[in-house]
């Protein structure tokens, strides 16, 4: 995972939540009282908030019915001994059920195999309303942050939001070269037909299978002409690179 953030906790933050394909999902048994992990799929609001989709029959749904306050941890931990070098954020705040016909269609974006159930009557988009996150960039680099200073709210995100559809659209169709070369060149993957699957104020996301990629912005967009114009910026970097 590329960490494009300039040694700066909170953009380090929104970096790990935005790359995120999975994420460890901690509730408060509903019997027990006793704290309650399980691995959960992750993708994002337009404004950076996690958005997942539970079953009303999985534990942990039962458990946010009672208690709608959680944590959700994610990393860029490779798995080897190494692993608690690499960084990681425990994000809390309260889980709510939300309809916003965009957040489902970034999360199944990113998640397609979902679409074969997300219909389905027990099933329902979760998005998290961020109170606080602990982030940790490994030994001794430890910080807490407000989630106001973590994520852009909805009306900040809205203009992009909308616009969003048209991007992609218009990225995949027309500039699917210039895509491949991002990935390939500013990420160092492997060639293949990637896709945009994600564009908000700090970056998009591209997806080649079921390899999810996140590439970020030099600097936070706050309007469509800057997310195009961040965008053509990453396909010069691309192309200059390929001239080395």
């Amino acid at each position: 995972m590329q960490m494009q953030t300039h040694g700066d906790p909170a953009a380090q933050t929104r970096h790990l939540v935005r790359a995120a394909v999975t994420g460890a999902l901690a509730t408060c048994h509903h019997e027990t009282g006793v704290p309650y992990a399980s691995l959960v799929a992750v993708a994002t609001a337009p404004g950076g908030e996690p958005v997942l989709l539970l079953s009303d029959l999985a534990l942990h749904t039962k458990n946010l019915k009672r208690e709608p306050r959680a944590s959700l941890l994610v990393s860029a931990m490779p798995g080897h001994a190494g692993m608690l070098d690499h960084p990681r954020a425990t994000l809390m705040g309260v889980l709510d059920i939300t309809r916003d016909a965009g957040e489902r269609a970034r999360y199944l974006r990113r998640h397609p195999d979902a679409g074969e159930y997300a219909d389905f009557a027990d099933f329902r988009f979760y998005r998290m309303q961020v109170e606080t996150a602990h982030y940790v960039g490994g030994f001794g680099r430890i910080h807490d942050l407000e989630g106001d200073v973590l994520f852009a709210r909805a009306r900040r995100a809205a203009a992009i939001s909308s616009g969003e559809p048209g991007i992609l659209e218009h990225m995949n169709t027309d500039h699917a070269d210039a895509i491949c070369a991002m990935a390939t060149r500013l990420l160092g993957l492997p060639s293949g037909g990637w896709r945009m699957i994600g564009c908000d104020q700090s970056g998009c996301d591209l997806r080649l299978g079921q390899v999810v990629a996140r590439l970020e912005f030099e600097t936070r967009a706050e309007t469509l002409a800057q997310v195009r114009r961040a965008l053509a910026g990453l396909a010069k970097a691309a192309r200059d690179r390929d001239r080395r």
